[in-house]
């Protein structure tokens, strides 16, 4: 059953993977666009940054609430509920920047809204891919899972860029629309794949309480949250940091939107390699180790190498931490699942994604204040905090791996 063909005939898994697919491409596109369109027209980074936080951050405070949720409608339900709604805000979003009349504090609360929701889905594809196989295909589904991320990373950004330079930002906001809408119709046909828990007993408030309490309670999950928030950190400075260098070295306009999104393309291209490796060679019980190596190249990759070696330096680096996330992927995946009890994995999962992901808008926002006033100083405060999680992970998690492989 450890085969990828074998996991993929399972009923429900390969139309979420394909749901999962959409909805990823479309965020990812999302954030490329957005990012480039307020570098246009506003010719801010600081508010790119700041842009950037607020299409991240609400989601993520609220997720102890989106956890008991899941736990309570069931994980399919709330998949779809995400991305209905994400389909109508960025068709609102299109709509409005069509106009031209949209202004910097609607389109901080457009992004906002739409970051509400984005814990259903995120933390729902991975609530119910697990309960869609057995125990040992674990490492092969969470390697199809990040794969799919990694071919996000290519096709996003490569058709976010060009559409954003040609057509214009309101054209890519109206394909990311649709985009959502396919995923709806695509998770709708996914549910009969897996079915839901009986829902826990008490209210919405008390079932958020204990997932919070469980992650923050659990020294793995915790330990995991801190290294994981500190990686995403660097990741946060490179969706502002990528477009303004770019658009240093080679002005502005379509070429360099273009340019942005070809950057991240290749990169997914590494991250795809890595991602299927990790899935092949099999990391249960090693999940710090993996963790911590990836913090370290992705620190090397930053600095020296995409900070002081032009735009070779750049697109090099990227390939290199894209290549190191895959495997980082599936062990925080894997380490999560197996740590978690079954009865809690909606609230858990929705609140420990959440925090392990909070270093990604704090990141955005230090990343547009830094990269105004150097990309090389953006780069190094970037590698800094990689560094920081390669150190989390073996410090924090080294006496995790070898204390047991189930939830407490």
């Amino acid at each position: 059953m450890s085969g990828y063909r074998a996991v993929l005939a399972l009923p429900g898994v390969a139309s979420l993977l394909f749901a999962t697919t959409l909805a990823r491409l479309a965020t990812r596109m999302f954030l490329v666009a957005v990012v480039l369109y307020v570098l246009a027209r506003f010719d801010s980074p600081g508010l790119a940054g700041w842009v950037g936080f607020a299409a991240l951050i609400p989601g993520m405070a609220i997720s102890p609430l989106a956890g008991a949720l899941l736990d309570r409608i069931g994980a399919g339900c709330a998949i779809l509920a995400d991305l209905a709604a994400s389909a109508l805000l960025l068709a609102a979003l299109a709509g409005a920047a069509a106009t031209d009349a949209i202004t910097e504090i609607p389109l901080l609360l457009l992004c906002a809204l739409y970051s509400l929701t984005s814990p259903l889905s995120a933390a729902g594809i991975r609530t119910l891919l697990p309960r869609m196989v057995p125990a040992e295909a674990r490492d092969p589904v969470n390697a199809l899972d990040t794969t799919a991320n990694a071919g996000v990373d290519i096709v996003g950004p490569m058709l976010a860029g060009p559409l954003v330079g040609f057509l214009g930002a309101p054209a890519c906001f109206a394909v990311v629309a649709s985009l959502f809408a396919l995923a709806t119709l695509a998770a709708a046909r996914a549910q009969a794949g897996a079915a839901s828990p009986e829902p826990a007993p008490g209210g919405l408030l008390a079932q958020a309480l204990i997932g919070l309490r469980y992650v923050l309670g659990h020294p793995a999950l915790r330990g995991l949250a801190l290294s994981y928030s500190l990686q995403m950190v660097s990741w946060g400075m490179l969706l502002v940091t990528v477009p303004v260098a770019v658009t240093r070295a080679i002005g502005p306009g379509p070429a360099a939107d273009s340019l942005v999104g070809l950057l991240w393309a290749a990169a997914g291209c590494a991250g795809i390699a890595g991602a299927l490796l990790a899935g092949r060679i099999g990391i249960l019980g090693r999940e710090g180790a993996v963790i911590a190596l990836g913090g370290l190249v992705t620190a090397f990759a930053l600095f020296p190498v995409a900070a002081l070696f032009g735009m070779a330096g750049l697109a090099i680096g990227m390939m290199l931490l894209n290549a190191a996330a895959g495997p980082v992927d599936v062990a925080v995946l894997t380490l999560r699942q197996r740590r978690t009890d079954p009865a809690l994995f909606g609230r858990v999962t929705a609140v420990s994604m959440s925090i392990n992901l909070c270093g990604l808008p704090i990141g955005s926002a230090l990343g547009g204040m830094l990269v105004g006033q150097s990309i090389t100083l953006a780069l190094a405060a970037a590698a800094i905090a990689s560094l920081l999680s390669a150190v989390a992970a073996r410090v924090v998690l080294r006496e995790q791996e070898a204390s047991g492989g189930q939830a407490p």
